[in-house]
C-alpha cells in the first residue's frame, strides 16, 4: 500500500492555501494535507505531527518563510524534512540565504499555482521514493537481469551497457547536450558499475575518466560501485579512483537502495545548487530598473561572443535630452521612461543579442551574426519605432551610434565600444535622433 504523503502548505492568504490545497487533492488523492496562516501556527501543528514535506511562502506575517525553515532545521522530529520556499521573484536575501537556512529547493511563484502543485508531486517523488536516472555497466548477464529488475522495481530508470567504452560514448554524448540545471532527459544521475569488467577498459578506468576527461565532480556525477571484492585495499582503490560509494556482491536490495537513495540526494542536491548560483549570477548582472543585463555581464560575457563569431555589430545608444526630461517631469517620470525603453530593447532583438545598460541613460547592444549593413537597418528600425513609444505621453527619441567587426584584423570588446561611442557622439553632435556609422579607423558616416 502507498503510503500516505503529509504535507504542510504555509502562506499568508486564505485564497492561495485554498487553491494550492483544492489542486494539490486532486492530483495527490492520497495526501494528508495541513494548511497555515503563518510561521508560528505552523510550528504549533510541527510540535505535534511530523510532515513528509513543507512548503512555505517567503513572506509571512511574523517570522518569514527563512525564519520557519531555521526554525524546523532545530527540530529533532523536522530537521530533515524538505522545504519549499515559494516566491514571487527570487531575491537576494532568499538566494544568498536559502541554504544556510535549510531551504531544500524555491520555487517561482509568478508561474502559477498548477507548476506549484507540480514542483511539489516532483520533490515529493524524490524524497518519499526513488526517482532517477541510472547509467548501469555490468558485464553478467545474469547479475545485470537480477540487480536491473531489482532497481527499476523501486522506481528507477535504468541504462544498461556491458562495456566502460559504451557507457563513456554514453556520458560524453549527455554531456554534449545543453541541460536545463538537472531536467536534460538525455543525461543520468547516477552512475553504477562494476570495478572489474572485462575489456580494455575496467570500471576503475571509466571512473577516472568521469573525473579526470569529462570533469564531473563527485556531487555532479555521484558514481557507486559494485565489487566482489570485500577489503580494505580494494576500498581505498575504489575511492581513489573516483567513487562516492560502493557494494559488494551478492547484492542485497536494502542496502543497494538505500546506497542509490543516498546519492540521488546528493544529485539533486547538486542540481539546486546550480540553478541558486545561476540564479544568483543572473540577478547579479541584470538592470533591475530596465530589466536589461548591466555592464558587469557586458564586461564578463562580450569577449567569449565577439571571439565565437564572425561577424559583430555593436550599437550604442543614447535617450536624447533625458536630462530635461528628468528636470522638468520628475525622476519617477525619467525612471518610467528608462524602464520602458529597457523592455522594448529586450523584445526588439533576438534573445541571442546582448542587451546592457551601459550607464545611465545610455544602453549598448551587442549583435552576433551581424553585418553592418543588417545593424544599419536595425538601428533605423528601432529608432523610428521608439519615436512612436510615447512613454507618459512624451516625446521620447534615441541617437545611435554604430560599429561593426567587418574589415577590421582583430576586434575587442574595448575597440567596438569606443568605435560606437564615437559614432554616438557624431550623431548627437550633428543634432540627435540619427544614426551614426563608425566605419574601419574611425571614418564615421551618417545612416
Amino acid at each position: 500500500m502507498q503510503k500516505t504523503s503529509r504535507i504542510m502548505i504555509v502562506d499568508r492568504s486564505e485564497v492561495a492555501r485554498s487553491i494550492i490545497s483544492h489542486i494539490l487533492q486532486k492530483e495527490m488523492h492520497d495526501a494528508y494535507i495541513v494548511t497555515c496562516g503563518s510561521a508560528e501556527e505552523a510550528l504549533e501543528y510541527l510540535h505535534r505531527e511530523k510532515f513528509d514535506l513543507i512548503t512555505t511562502s517567503l513572506l509571512l506575517p511574523g517570522l518569514d518563510g527563512l525564519d520557519l525553515c531555521h526554525e524546523i532545521r532545530k527540530s529533532e522530529k523536522q530537521h530533515l524534512t524538505p522545504v519549499i520556499v515559494v516566491s514571487s521573484d527570487a531575491d537576494t536575501r532568499l538566494l544568498r540565504e536559502g541554504f544556510s537556512a535549510g531551504v531544500t529547493d524555491y520555487f517561482n511563484k509568478s508561474l502559477g499555482y498548477k507548476k506549484l502543485v507540480e514542483f511539489i508531486k516532483d520533490v515529493s517523488q524524490r524524497h518519499s521514493g526513488l526517482v532517477g536516472r541510472i547509467l548501469y555497466v555490468e558485464d553478467s548477464p545474469s547479475t545485470a537481469q537480477t540487480t536491473q529488475t531489482l532497481m527499476e522495481k523501486h522506481g528507477l530508470y535504468i541504462t544498461h551497457t556491458t562495456s566502460a567504452e559504451e557507457a563513456l560514448a554514453l556520458l560524453k554524448k549527455a554531456k554534449a547536450t545543453p541541460d536545463n540545471v538537472g531536467d536534460n532527459t538525455s543525461g543520468f544521475d547516477i552512475v553504477f558499475t562494476d570495478f572489474f569488467l572485462e575489456g580494455q577498459m575496467t570500471g576503475g578506468d571509466l571512473l577516472y575518466a568521469i573525473r579526470t576527461q569529462l570533469h564531473y565532480s563527485r556531487q555532479e556525477m555521484p558514481v557507486l560501485v559494485i565489487t566482489i571484492e570485500d577489503n580494505k585495499e580494494c576500498q581505498a582503490e575504489i575511492f581513489h579512483a573516483g567513487a562516492n560509494d560502493f557494494i559488494t556482491k551478492p547484492v542485497i536490495e536494502e542496502v543497494l537502495i538505500a546506497r542509490v537513495k543516498s546519492l540521488l540526494l546528493v544529485k539533486h542536491q547538486y542540481n539546486v545548487l546550480k540553478r541558486f548560483s545561476r540564479d544568483m549570477y543572473h540577478l547579479a548582472t541584470t538592470d533591475s530598473l530596465t530589466g536589461v543585463r548591466n555592464k558587469r555581464y557586458l564586461l564578463d560575457e562580450g569577449p567569449g561572443l565577439i571571439q565565437q563569431q564572425t561577424h559583430v555589430c555593436m550599437m550604442m545608444i543614447d535617450i536624447d535630452h533625458f536630462e530635461v526630461i528628468n528636470e522638468v517631469q520628475g525622476h519617477m517620470i525619467g525612471d518610467h521612461i528608462l524602464h520602458v525603453v529597457g523592455k522594448f530593447l529586450n523584445e526588439f532583438f533576438p534573445p541571442e543579442a546582448m542587451v546592457v545598460r551601459f550607464a545611465g541613460k545610455k544602453f549598448t547592444v551587442l549583435l552576433p551574426n551581424c553585418t553592418l549593413e543588417l545593424g544599419r537597418g536595425l538601428a533605423e528600425e528601432l529608432r523610428e519605432k521608439i519615436i512612436r513609444l510615447n512613454p507618459e505621453g512624451l516625446e521620447v527619441t534615441v541617437s545611435i551610434g554604430l560599429t561593426s567587426s567587418e574589415g577590421v584584423a582583430e576586434t575587442t570588446l574595448a575597440t567596438l565600444i569606443s568605435d560606437a561611442d564615437s559614432a554616438l557622439h557624431s550623431a548627437q553632435e550633428q543634432g540627435h535622433n540619427r544614426t551614426c556609422l563608425c566605419m574601419t579607423h574611425k571614418n564615421i558616416t551618417s545612416a
